[in-house]
């Protein structure tokens, strides 16, 4: 009796074991074999005001004639993620060897935990993170999204991506909440005047976005069109801030997050006061024919200008321009434009502070050309940086006709080098720019260009260059409200206190 019991226990395990053997047999190791999912991106749309957490779940599906194995599933940030999963029942934050049947599916839960009042730097507007799945040296992912503040998100969640129309039959709209904003997809203003008050934080999202009527762009743009007007009303005390939405200490310096803000041709009574606009590809785009005046506001970290102005009118006083990786300010065919009391630096990159042009081209060689009159006057500004030229100027006549390149810097500090030692502006010091100091690469200008401190050097050359300021207004203080000097001011946003 004791043998028959052996010999069945024996061919019991072989039994399991060959039906083992049969079984792995029959999961496919197809390189093409590949997952599906019910979603790729898997939404949180709870906007929490309180600790909380939601659950969502997708199916991850085999649509193939056998069996799948998945060697592993994990949560891209793993156990620094706010995710936790669970796979067919098991808990976890990475599973291996996960077998799905034939033309079967199996359901994934994700459970994300926020604390809306954690501060941005821990909890972001948008909390996210990629499931991996890698199966038979396949990679695919799965998006995880979830909002982690309580903010407004206008105008949804959901409109990445997407254009909007915000419109008011040329009233008023006021984004006044105490609340933050988060922007989404491209926003155009038309027939309505936004007010955006101090104190305002506006966060937007921006990212690669495909659609029909713009193809693929990069997301997150504020458009005031022709009947719209945008006006941003910061204060000293409580500027307001417009930038990307990825606050977490490794993005927030990061250029490019989102487009920037675009003023169409013909938009006019534009102001921005005390603001900072950064993170962006362009801070501010002012097309043909639009208006816009800014003052004691800063422009940096953009992937191109921080302010790109085409034949349009611009007034712009204590303003701050750094950390733009093209030309700081560019004032391209022709326009009206006043600057006063403003710095433009542009350190560390092959591109000057400031360009200047009457013209537009059309042809890659600039065989075919439009030309457009320019008036640029510059008052008590500093135009300076670690390159040999921070003044790039292009006049298309070659100083042949006359009227169409005015251009006068007053009372301002530069550096040009390759700019005055031949053509047209050999005279550029003295006729053009006067008085003004053409600084070298000895100088002392600001105090610390490396850590973005550009308040004046206690040595610097700049100090009390300036002229007071009376008309068309007069202007006493500097981008902090300090006073400025009533007899011999600083060039430059930042008066130096003594």
């Amino acid at each position: 009796m004791t043998r028959i019991y052996f010999y069945f226990f024996l061919t019991l395990c072989l039994a399991i074991a060959l039906g083992s053997c049969n079984n792995d047999e029959t999961f496919t190791t197809d390189s093409n074999a590949k997952l599906a999912f019910s979603s790729d991106t898997l939404g949180f749309d709870t906007v929490f005001t309180r600790r909380g957490s939601a659950v969502r779940y997708i199916k991850i599906i085999n649509n193939n004639d056998q069996p799948l194995r998945v060697s592993k599933i994990f949560l891209l940030n793993r156990d620094k993620s706010k995710f936790t999963l669970n796979v067919d029942g098991i808990p976890g934050r990475e599973f291996q060897d996960v077998e799905i049947y034939a033309n079967d599916s199996i359901y994934l839960f994700a459970t994300v935990t926020i604390d809306p009042n954690d501060p941005v730097s821990v909890s972001p507007f948008i909390v996210d993170e990629k499931v991996i799945f890698e199966t038979n040296g396949n990679v695919q992912e799965v998006t995880l999204e979830a909002w982690g503040q309580n903010a407004n998100y206008f105008p949804s969640r959901f409109n990445g991506g997407q254009p909007v129309v915000l419109t008011c039959r040329n009233s008023e709209i006021s984004f006044d909440d105490p609340k933050p904003y988060v922007f989404y997809g491209a926003i155009f203003i038309d027939s309505c005047t936004v007010n955006i008050p101090e104190g305002t934080r506006i966060y937007v999202h921006g990212g690669v976005a495909k659609n029909d009527l713009f193809g693929i762009f990069n997301d997150g743009i504020i458009y005031v069109l022709r009947n719209g007007r945008l006006q941003i009303k910061g204060t000293k005390e409580k500027p307001v801030v417009i930038q990307g939405d990825r606050l977490e200490e490794s993005f927030q310096d990061d250029e490019g997050q989102w487009n920037g803000i675009f003023i169409s041709r013909g938009s006019r009574g534009n102001t921005i006061d005390y603001t900072t606009i950064k993170n962006s590809n362009i801070g501010v785009y002012v097309d043909s024919s639009a208006q816009l005046t800014v003052r004691n506001s800063r422009f940096y970290n953009t992937a191109g200008s921080g302010l790109l102005a085409v034949h349009s009118t611009v007034t712009a006083e204590n303003c701050l321009f750094y950390n733009n990786q093209v030309t700081s300010v560019v004032l391209r065919h022709g326009g009206d434009y006043n600057f006063t009391y403003c710095t433009m630096a542009s350190y560390g990159i092959r591109a000057s502070a400031l360009g200047l042009s009457n013209f537009r081209c059309y042809k890659e060689d600039c065989s075919v050309a439009n030309v457009y009159r320019l008036n640029a006057s510059f008052r008590n500004c500093i135009i300076y940086g670690s390159d040999r030229d921070e003044l790039e100027m292009s006049d298309a006549s070659q100083g042949q006709t006359a009227g169409i390149f005015n251009v006068k810097f007053e009372n301002c500090i530069v550096k040009v080098q390759d700019l005055i030692s031949r053509g047209q502006f050999v005279n550029f010091l003295g006729e053009t720019c006067d008085p003004c100091i053409n600084g070298k690469a000895t100088d002392k200008v600001f105090k610390d260009p490396n850590k973005d401190d550009y308040r004046l050097d206690s040595l610097s050359v700049a100090q009390n260059y300036g002229k007071p300021i009376t008309t068309p207004r007069a202007i006493t203080i500097d981008i902090e409200n300090t006073l400025r000097n009533a007899q011999k001011p600083d060039p430059g946003c930042f008066e130096r206190q003594q």
